[in-house]
């Protein structure tokens, strides 16, 4: 019983410098990163210590597999969980954060609009109005006015026109 405890740490030890190369390969091979490959492979010789008791050197190498499967497997299993929740919060993110931009940018713009709205002649107020937060359409806002259809539309188009002008010199800033 003595010569098997004497001959463990050497077993151990012979069995890193023969086993690392080929544990560390297989390790790299399955996760693509040689600074975790070296790292887990470490790890799979320092938890071959808490089996020295029942190691002999015909079973050594099927423990050391055994524990870089175990091994690899845990890392894995971990990786993607923090993937899975890494990806989830950055998505939400980016979702949460382009709502509230986009609500941002419509407000201000929402804004600028009935600033410049407030800027233009009557006529063309009551037909922009009228046509952009009443959704007449133009025969009805002619109608109503008491003017012709193409006069609405030659209102309609240069307070769009103005409006778009006034948005962009004061985004352009």
């Amino acid at each position: 019983m003595e010569d098997l405890k004497a001959t463990t740490p050497c077993l151990i030890t012979d069995s890193y410098k023969e086993y690392y190369p080929s544990v560390c390969s297989y390790i790299y091979y399955r996760i693509n990163n040689w600074e975790t490959a070296r790292d887990l492979s470490q790890d799979v010789f320092l938890r071959l210590m808490d089996y020295k008791q029942m190691l002999r050197s015909d079973t050594v190498k099927y423990f050391i597999f055994t524990i870089a499967r175990n091994l690899l497997n845990d890392y894995l299993r971990r990786y993607y969980k923090k993937q899975e929740i890494t990806s989830y919060i950055y998505d939400h993110a980016i979702t949460y954060t382009n709502e509230t931009e986009s609500l941002i940018i419509a407000k201000e713009l929402s804004l600028l609009e009935k600033h410049k709205l407030g800027m233009l002649s009557d006529q063309r107020r009551k037909v922009y109005t009228m046509n952009r937060f009443e959704e007449k359409s133009i025969s009805e806002i002619s109608t109503e006015l008491k003017i012709s259809p193409r006069t609405v539309e030659g209102h309609l188009f240069k307070s769009r026109r103005e409006i778009r002008q006034f948005i962009k010199l004061l985004y352009a800033i």
